[in-house]
């Protein structure tokens, strides 16, 4: 598939409409719309529907992309960047579906280049693209996830699980009984341990995954919620933030997933265990 069609696809989507992206990309509207027809031709799916109300993305359109700036991003890098950098450096794409990893995978990576020197990195974590497809498609090379794949293009090992603590800003003495609970979306595992919790908040403030946005609105606006522990420990140290009396800890599942192929999965996992212990 050309780039150009990839690069149309974007710009009709950011503009709403075949005219507009003609006019921004100095071509004619028949050049868009058989770029358009390309990648249709070749997925098999319609990516706008066009109607008074003018051009919108199809559902499989949304879908498609984030995968669409996933490819130009990684041409750029490898068409323009790489031939600079290579320089006999091993490459390595790590994903992650959620950010309550993300200070995970940067250690991760520090451990990776202490044991095998400098890397040619690229960290991703995106609420939209599947990760466990991306390694599947070698759009990246691992990924950390808490859903168990069951795509057989991918191999995967569980970690030991992720603790998470439900914890709360002490209460003051003229604040209301309940606090607002922040809610992570972490999966069904997640859900059906808090559903509890949440059912006895005042209110839910939803992070979508993202552990450091929700901890920094509960430390600044007062609230309770599960982090994990390793997030926690110095703020339960320093009294921002309290144990929930009575709560039970959430132990979530973690996966290392990559292709059978990959060569890199065995010092991958034994990098993450030693980050563990």
């Amino acid at each position: 598939m050309q780039t150009k069609a990839l690069e149309t696809f974007l710009c009709v989507a950011e503009t709403g409409g075949f005219h507009a992206a003609a006019r921004k990309l100095n071509v004619t509207q028949t050049a868009v719309s058989a770029r358009i027809r390309l990648i249709e031709e070749e997925t098999g799916r319609p990516l706008f529907t066009r109607g008074a109300g003018g051009t919108a993305l199809t559902e499989f359109g949304r879908q498609f992309k984030p995968y669409a700036e996933q490819m130009l991003s990684l041409w750029a890098f490898a068409s323009h960047d790489l031939p600079m950098q290579a320089q006999s450096r091993p490459a390595l794409r790590l994903g992650g579906q959620l950010s309550i990893w993300d200070p995970l995978l940067v250690d991760l990576v520090v451990r990776f280049e202490q044991r095998f020197d400098k890397l040619l990195l690229t960290l991703n974590y995106d609420h939209d693209l599947d990760m466990v497809e991306a390694v599947a498609t070698h759009v990246l090379d691992a990924t950390v996830t808490h859903e168990k794949p069951t795509d057989r293009r991918v191999t995967w090992c569980e970690l030991e699980p992720e603790v998470l603590s439900l914890v709360q800003t002490p209460k003051k003495d003229d604040a209301e009984d309940d606090l607002v609970f922040v809610n992570l979306e972490l999966g069904e595992v997640y859900q059906d341990h808090v559903r509890s919790a949440a059912r006895r908040a005042s209110g839910q403030t939803l992070f979508l995954g993202n552990c450091m946005m929700a901890l920094r609105y509960v430390l600044k606006r007062g609230g309770c919620g599960y982090f994990p522990d390793y997030v926690i420990s110095d703020h339960l140290i320093s009294g921002e933030l309290e144990l929930v009396k009575n709560s039970v800890a959430l132990p979530l599942p973690m996966y290392l997933v990559t292709r059978s192929e990959q060569p890199e999965f065995d010092e991958l996992r034994s990098c993450l265990a030693d980050l563990r212990a």
